[in-house]
């Protein structure tokens, strides 16, 4: 056996975030106001659109274009999109949370939450095999996606509603996640234990993520479960959570299906180890009472009652509202709860080339983010779609375990180069921390 692959750790797909959701809208140095344009770019998940629509007021106008490297990241995000737009009446607050996370974050499910996926990604074939209307749901707008582009969201979801018995669908996110480990590990497999436990206290710990549990960390290193919120076996695989991934193979490319993510840094960073609610963050003799489920779980609640005071009534004086003998968990996207002043956007794969291209977009985003996975889309055409007093967000290294200080650093020195050749500069007085680069356009004199 190997020695390993340390650079594997944070896989090559990016399910989630690598650090705390943040309101975009406020993180620049003045605070936009008015109709806003947001490009989302490699982001995996929605934790910062989540965070950044709670944040909003009541006139502003949200419209976000996400940006992803692969269709079955567009997919997933669609998933957790609609569990969040399913109506109260259809999904309670608790199920809603729990559902979620369960999803965001496990490798496998229980057989109930794999039966609500079969419905919702029934619903969602439904959706992309339309043609395309931006009218049906402002929030899951597929009309910018090519033809081939939404046969492959068909094809993915068809995937999801297939039985585990199916032969089309042999994998074993098992299988597959302890595969990974041993890659990772190498020689030191037999030790897994002993390095979970110095990732999660010398790493971890040290970068601010203290509330993360050493128990539920290591069960999530060792099988992928990072949420167990409601008592249930957990056996069914998370079809959100397999990705194809093409391999060189004596000079013939194969492509191996499998869990390509993230092994090593845990999705408790996204919505896990920051919380406004002080509380949650007590200690005693020197341990955290609450955990990063915990915190989890409540600001998740706290994102989701934002959400449902901005909901936008879509029924007229003559429609009944959905009525709760509607299939459970089953609702056409078309039904799924309306975001007053918010519109979400999927953009093509190619569309970061293409984009400056087209005239509408010239000066057109207010916020642009950028994920530390696709950094390497940084160039100067992106100056060229930012407004005069756009903010450029880059998310930096800093919980991608398996790079040293000094390589943490020389990522953060890259961004800053590769911005400022770009037409950015560093931002004065924006509400950045060592987890984001924020830069402006560079004003011409």
């Amino acid at each position: 056996m190997s020695a390993g692959r340390p650079s594997e750790g944070a896989g090559c797909i990016n399910w989630w975030g690598f650090g705390p959701a943040r309101d975009l809208v406020g993180t620049g140095p003045v605070r936009h106001e008015g109709e806003l344009n947001i490009l989302l770019v490699g982001n995996g998940d929605p934790r910062h659109l989540l965070k950044t629509l709670s944040g909003l007021r009541d006139e502003d106008i949200l419209n976000v274009w996400l940006f992803e490297n692969c269709m079955e990241v567009v997919a997933r995000q669609m998933l957790l999109l609609y569990i969040t737009l399913t109506p109260q009446e259809m999904m309670g607050l608790n199920e809603k949370t729990e559902m979620f996370l369960e999803l965001f974050g496990n490798s496998l499910i229980r057989s109930q939450t794999d039966d609500t996926v079969k419905r919702i990604a029934s619903q969602l074939l439904l959706h992309v095999s339309d043609l395309p209307d931006s009218d049906v749901h402002p929030c899951f707008n597929t009309a910018f996606l090519k033809f081939k582009e939404r046969d492959e969201l068909a094809r993915i979801f068809k995937s999801w509603m297939q039985p585990a018995s199916s032969s089309t669908s042999p994998v074993s996110i098992a299988k597959a996640w302890d595969y990974r480990v041993r890659q990772h590990l190498g020689t030191r497999y037999d030790a897994k234990r002993g390095c979970f436990d110095w990732d999660l206290t010398m790493k971890l710990y040290e970068k601010g993520g203290s509330v993360i549990n050493k128990h539920q960390y290591f069960r999530w290193r060792e099988s992928g479960l990072a949420f167990e919120l409601r008592e249930g076996v957990y056996q069914s695989t998370n079809p959100s959570l397999l990705s194809s991934r093409v391999f060189n193979q004596r000079g013939d490319k194969l492509a191996m299906r499998g869990y390509w993510g993230d092994i090593v840094s845990s999705p408790y960073l996204a919505f896990g180890i920051e919380t406004e609610d002080e509380s949650l963050l007590k200690t005693q003799n020197g341990q955290h009472m609450k955990t990063a489920q915990d915190i989890s779980f409540a600001n998740m609640q706290v994102l989701f009652q934002s959400l449902s005071k901005r909901q936008k009534c879509t029924t007229s004086p003559q429609e009944e509202p959905p009525s709760a003998n509607i299939e459970h968990h089953s609702v056409p996207v078309s039904k799924l709860t309306h975001l007053k002043g918010v519109s979400v956007n999927f953009l093509p794969l190619d569309s970061l080339q293409k984009l400056p291209e087209k005239e509408k977009y010239a000066q057109f985003f207010h916020v642009i983010h950028f994920s530390t996975s696709c950094s390497h889309h940084l160039g100067p055409k992106i100056r060229q779609i930012a407004a005069p007093d756009a903010v450029l967000i880059v998310e930096l290294a800093k919980y991608i375990l398996d790079l040293n200080k000094e390589q943490e650093a020389g990522f953060a020195e890259q961004v800053t180069r590769m911005c400022q050749e770009a037409g950015f500069q560093p931002c004065v007085g924006a509400n950045g921390d060592d987890l984001h680069a924020v830069f402006q356009p560079h004003q011409d004199k």
